[in-house]
């Protein structure tokens, strides 16, 4: 297995039954979903993180989906840590993550750039010196009237956005293997223009 059909896929959220269901918490939504279609489960891994390995489809590219076991804003020892410990580039690491800035049941892809003020962002970047890696960003959308964007992603998503949430979490899911399958520009074609 060469390291380039090795990609460390990283959920970010906050650990605990507690903050499962919060929109800060997408991301490790979308990491469950990779796992259950690999049918692996997550274990304890050294880099204080939970970790799950596996292909979705057979010869496809292989997966290492982590969890990591720290809150959000300090996701970045883990990342680093299962970076070093696969010995990967950080081109190979998607971070799927809660996004403000993009309306709730939309997705966005990127490589690199700032964290536009997201703690669990911002600290990867400082753990790993690159901002190098890829993003999927999960649309939760702004915070209604005056209240404060760290109350709103550390809600549970209302009632009729979990009606849609199942197909949002898919999507994102999708759009991690279109990554790792067939690149970021032909993943980004398929899923900006859905």
């Amino acid at each position: 297995m060469s390291a380039a059909d090795l990609w460390l896929v990283v959920g970010l959220g906050n650990p605990g039954p507690g903050y499962a269901a919060n929109r800060h918490n997408v991301g490790q939504m979308v990491v469950a979903e990779l796992a259950d279609r690999m049918r692996a489960s997550f274990k304890t891994h050294k880099a204080n993180a939970q970790v799950a390995e596996g292909r979705v489809v057979p010869g496809g590219p292989r997966f290492v989906l982590a969890k990591p076991n720290t809150y959000m804003n300090v996701s970045g020892g883990p990342v680093n840590g299962l970076l070093k410990f696969y010995d990967l580039p950080p081109e190979q690491l998607i971070v799927v993550h809660d996004e403000l800035d993009i309306p709730f049941d939309t997705l966005k892809l990127k490589q690199g750039g700032g964290h536009g003020g997201h703690n669990g962002l911002r600290d990867i970047i400082a753990a790993t010196g690159s901002s190098d890696f890829l993003r999927v960003r999960v649309g939760i959308g702004r915070p209604p009237g005056r209240m404060q964007a760290a109350d709103f992603v550390l809600q549970n998503f209302s009632s009729v956005e979990r009606q849609t949430l199942p197909n949002l979490v898919s999507d994102a899911a999708d759009a991690v293997e279109l990554i790792a399958g067939s690149g970021l520009t032909a993943a980004q074609l398929k899923v900006h223009t859905a």
